[in-house]
């Protein structure tokens, strides 16, 4: 294996290190730089990186990061991880989605080193990570109020990608295009195959999210002979892929009574939700327009008229198959000593 190097670090064979990229300070003068930890194995291997905070309000990444790379059975054997818990530094520290001049950091890719803040940032990661990765996972969650099931996205036309995809074992896999300036397109521009990993809410931990979210990278991971397999203790059957969805949107303005949770199957017609107004009249029923799953939902239970409410993955296959998958695959993600405990999402 051949030495790595990023910024002005050499990372041999073998070794691991805590690196800061160095970006734009802060009003105050203080430094600001993106928190990296490189981990190489002893034997040639891919190289992938694992990311997250893209949107500086989306956390479940960074505590996904936090707790793989701490664990005392993670160890890489063969070629390179890089993970990069924190992207955009800015908007984490202000717990904000944004980039400190309004930017959405994921649409400015690939970035210049001349450009915008956000613009640098891009360029600073996709110049430095990006360039001498293989492959990549990044880590997403819902946007603030919006809770997401446990998901992975990617372009499943792409069989590498769609294999990896499968390997991950996520409830729900959502064939999903590249967006223009997204860092998932920047990627393929680089041929490095990305999954984008959903789940969970903006500015919180979902712990069901989290540890699915390991299980999935650590099944990456083994999948490419950089971890040791182990033995699994069930097979999962081949997951289902959606390959549209949806948002449905409030048709008026008012308090939300929801009728479904995250997971739910659903079909034409079902009642999802109902609006209210302040004194209880009922003034609009959200209805599902097609049969598929709940995979996104927004949690604040006040409404105004054309607001997306409920996202549906739609599938080619029978309802009830995909519902039952959907369920044994989240039994089967969730730890022994979770299973008394509600606080996280579940299959309703």
């Amino acid at each position: 294996m051949k030495t790595l190097r990023i910024g002005d670090f050499d990372i041999l064979p073998g070794t691991q290190r805590k690196i800061e990229l160095p970006v734009a300070k802060l009003y105050t003068d203080a430094d600001v730089s993106l928190p990296v930890q490189i981990i190489r194995g002893t034997k040639e291997g891919p190289t992938i990186f694992i990311s997250a905070a893209v949107h500086g309000d989306e956390l479940n990444g960074i505590e996904i990061i936090r707790r793989l790379i701490n664990k005392p059975n993670f160890k890489i054997i063969r070629g390179t991880v890089i993970a990069v818990p924190m992207v955009n530094v800015y908007g984490v520290v202000n717990q904000s989605r944004y980039m400190p001049d309004r930017r959405d950091l994921n649409r400015c890719f690939p970035g210049s080193s001349k450009g915008s803040l956000a613009a640098r940032v891009a360029h600073i990661f996709l110049t430095q990570i990006v360039k001498h990765c293989d492959y990549g996972i990044d880590l997403h969650t819902g946007a603030i109020h919006r809770s997401n099931l446990p998901q992975i996205r990617g372009d499943m036309n792409d069989p590498e990608t769609k294999e990896l995809a499968q390997i991950f074992a996520s409830p729900v896999i959502l064939h999903s295009n590249v967006l223009d300036g997204s860092l998932r397109e920047s990627a393929v521009a680089n041929d490095t195959r990305v999954l984008l990993y959903e789940a969970g809410e903006a500015l919180r931990f979902d712990d069901f999210s989290i540890n699915a979210g390991i299980k999935g990278i650590e099944n990456v991971l083994r999948h490419l002979n950089m971890m040791r397999k182990t033995t699994a203790k069930r097979k999962l059957k081949e997951p289902y892929i959606a390959n549209s969805s949806g948002w449905l949107r409030a048709n008026a303005s008012g308090v939300v009574k929801h009728l479904v949770a995250l997971g739910d199957r659903v079909t034409s017609g079902d009642k999802l939700a109902e609006i209210g107004s302040p004194y209880g009249d009922i003034l609009g029923i959200v209805k599902a327009t097609r049969s598929g799953i709940l995979i996104g939902q927004q949690n604040i239970p006040l409404v105004q008229e054309g607001e997306a409410m409920f996202h549906i993955a739609y599938f080619k296959e029978d309802d009830e198959a995909v519902f039952e998958h959907i369920e044994s695959v989240q039994d089967f993600l969730r730890p022994e000593d979770d299973l008394n405990n509600t606080n996280h999402l579940q299959v309703k």
